[in-house]
């Protein structure tokens, strides 16, 4: 007993987390992250070997 608050805060804290936008430029996020101007196609990529069993 005694953790309704504590839930009650927790609760709104991920409210706040998931429905504000926290300014996020995601331009540069994308930039950052090396996604400008890259689809799947460019990304192709060698197939990895498998290891052998032990």
């Amino acid at each position: 007993m005694g953790r309704g608050r504590a839930k009650a805060k927790q609760t709104k804290v991920a409210r706040e987390l998931k429905y504000s936008s926290h300014g996020i430029d995601f331009d540069r996020l994308r930039e950052e992250l090396g996604a400008v101007g890259s689809t799947q196609e460019d990304r192709r990529e060698e197939p990895v070997e498998e290891l052998p069993n032990r």
